[in-house]
């Protein structure tokens, strides 16, 4: 994906950069352990079909901030200001690769 080119809704150009910077540093640094600890590709880069990033409760924890992953664990990926959590209930069903998904 190019860092010049936003994937979906709800991203700016700005924000894109900043996410696209931020996963292409999660897989360099952490991938392997997300790997290892069942991380699956939706919860981490998955956006809603439709409307991308606008329905935040689809997205996974690499498309929301653009903030740098610090640790990764079982049950939640820490960034330098907040945790995305991997099992919320209620969550929906239903996301697509952000790779996937076009304006």
């Amino acid at each position: 994906m190019k860092p010049s080119v936003v994937p979906c809704l709800g991203l700016t150009a700005q924000s894109w950069q900043a996410v696209h910077a931020a996963s292409l540093d999660f897989l360099d640094k952490h991938a392997d352990e997300a790997g290892r600890l069942g991380w699956t590709t939706l919860q981490l880069f998955g956006v809603h079909p439709g409307l991308g990033v606008i329905r935040s409760d689809f997205c996974g924890a690499m498309v929301l901030s653009g903030d740098l992953v610090t640790e990764v664990h079982p049950d939640f990926i820490r960034f330098a200001r907040t945790r995305y959590f991997r099992n919320v209930p209620g969550r929906p069903t239903g996301a697509v690769p952000i790779w996937a998904k076009r304006r």
